[in-house]
């Protein structure tokens, strides 16, 4: 009987403080908090759909309270700084300081195991440089009529809609005030992208959101308008996403306001739906002929892709394309299975995808076997923060790095994990005005553009160090792992790196090389015919 013991205390209880009630009127509150109680444990045993409830009346409830604010416990109270999950407290709290132009120095001693198993360290010098700036840069399109000089380190692709119209002006004014570039993500360029004069990136995705006609299909005329502002730098084709790639997304017709409407260049009224897939293009070929059709419409602005690493076969084919056509993008992004998204499948967000650092060498040794890494420019997304990530991801094969949650953090964000819900608590993802509008977007944009700034100093720090003087310089021999309690390598010796023009001569002594790169076709992303068979002998 202990499972109705509240309600049955209720029932009993609800007598007593009505007859207490009549003597000191202050008990009318025991009142109404007893008659609450019977009417939940009345409810709770009458109800078919929780037998939680039906066994537990009043007690059930709770059980759920304490689940709602379980994630909150974990974070503030049961995990250690160090347990990143997606980040860890250390490195929430060096943004936050960063941000805030704040000390973050580190008193008395690493609180990580310098003898744990994929402890990282970056090699210095006894022979350190002294370099004064710290506006480290990458020239991507230096052969088209607009190039770009882009910062090392940029805000990665968060659409309008997934965040709020004031997180959006603040992270283009500190992207304005730095110099670096803001990702439109692929809800095209809002009212809030173009207020504040920052660097775009545009971003386009599979429903051609701000270049599509009335059919969801890419309209040439429509994409000229927006491609062609002084704002927008470079054009970013997305293949897929790395916290849910090859996988579409709607948004419900309730949620397209009349500003995601016009932005999107969609109808009200009617679901936005983003296809899994482009219909501009369906083969390796096309998709470079799209590149350069964009590169042309755009006035010759750098025009290049996103995408995160599936089929081994599929990334090989759009490289033999360039290969055998001569057609380059002037930039691909690899973006990482460890990227952040608003809302995804659990199963995708967990399983699906390519982490960066391997997608990162699948994509730099194809250009260097192909000897094409000179002419494109590569960058990288995937939970980079700190300035030892950026150039850790940098000596991997990367020329710069984006991020996105980084950002989030010094705009405010808090962890709370609940983008997918309109009811961030920081008013960054969500279009409820009445969250949103209390981000002061003036206050943000000063700690975007200060995250930024001291990000890049530690960067400048770290290369000085290491007796260097710009990223570029950084390459895998710079950076050592611990593999085991009592052997480290460093990524030059972990990894297998080929040599410039290798795959020209060879199919190279690399698995993923052997297994696919023979097989792989420019004129089609299909899998190779041992891989059919493979699927097809189940059914034998």
């Amino acid at each position: 009987m202990h499972r109705y013991l509240a309600y049955v205390l209720a029932i009993l209880l609800f007598p007593l403080c009505v007859w207490l009630a009549t003597i000191w009127p202050a008990w009318y509150w025991g009142v109404g908090i007893t008659a609450a109680m019977i009417a939940i444990g009345t409810w709770d045993l009458v109800q078919k759909r929780s037998t939680l409830r039906r066994n537990y009346p009043v007690l059930a409830h709770f059980r759920y309270g304490l689940e709602s604010i379980g994630p909150e416990i974990r974070q503030y109270f049961v995990q250690s700084d160090l347990e990143d999950v997606p980040f860890s407290r250390q490195q929430r709290a060096l943004i936050y300081q960063r941000s805030k132009n704040e000390m973050d120095v580190v008193p008395f001693g690493t609180l990580r195991s310098t003898y744990a198993v994929d402890y990282e360290w970056i090699n210095h010098s006894l022979a350190p440089t002294e370099v004064a700036d710290h506006d480290f840069r990458v020239l991507i399109g230096p052969n088209c009529a607009k190039p770009y000089s882009a910062s090392v380190f940029n805000i990665s692709a968060m659409s309008f809609g997934s965040l709020s119209a004031n997180a959006i002006r603040a992270l283009n004014e500190g992207a304005r005030r730095g110099g670096f570039y803001h990702d439109t993500g692929e809800g095209s360029i809002s009212p809030y992208h173009r207020e504040m004069g920052g660097d775009l990136v545009w971003e386009i995705g599979s429903g051609y959101f701000g270049c599509r006609d009335e059919h969801g299909a890419f309209s040439e005329e429509r994409f000229v308008a927006n491609a062609n502002t002084d704002q927008v730098r470079m054009i970013e084709i997305k293949l897929s996403q790395g916290a849910k790639p090859g996988h579409g997304g709607v948004l419900p017709a309730a949620k397209v306001s009349a500003e995601i409407s016009v932005t999107r260049g969609v109808p009200m009224g009617v679901d936005c739906v983003s296809p899994s897939k482009h219909s501009a293009f369906n083969t390796p070929v096309e998709l470079l002929q799209f590149v350069a059709r964009l590169r042309e419409l755009s006035g010759g602005k750098p025009v290049g892709f996103k995408l995160a690493i599936g089929h081994p076969w599929e990334w090989f084919g759009i490289a033999k394309a360039m290969q055998e056509t001569g057609l380059l993008p002037d930039f691909i992004v690899v973006d990482g299975a460890e990227g952040g998204t608003g809302a995804a499948p659990a199963e995708f967000i967990d399983h699906v995808g390519v982490p960066m650092h391997e997608a990162l060498l699948l994509v730099h040794n194809t250009l260097v076997g192909l000897d094409l890494r000179d002419r494109i420019r590569v960058g990288a997304a995937g939970k980079v923060s700190s300035a030892f990530e950026i150039a850790r991801t940098i000596a991997l094969g990367a020329d710069w790095c984006n991020a996105g949650r980084g950002f989030m953090f010094a705009l405010g964000c808090i962890q709370s994990l609940s983008c997918h819900s309109d009811r961030c608590p920081t008013g960054i993802a969500t279009q409820n005005p009445n969250r949103w509008r209390h981000l002061d977007a003036a206050d943000k944009a000063t700690r975007v553009h200060n995250y930024h700034e001291n990000t890049l100093r530690a960067l400048r720090d770290l290369l000085c160090a290491a007796g260097l003087q710009h990223p570029a310089e950084l390459g895998p021999e710079h950076i050592v792992r611990r593999v085991s309690p009592v052997e480290i390598r460093s990524l030059a010796s972990l990894y297998r790196y080929l040599s410039p023009g290798e795959l020209l001569r060879r199919v190279p002594d690399h698995a993923v090389f052997h297994d696919f790169w023979s097989d792989a076709r420019s004129d089609s992303f299909e899998p190779p015919a041992r891989i059919r068979a493979l699927r097809n002998s189940k059914s034998r």
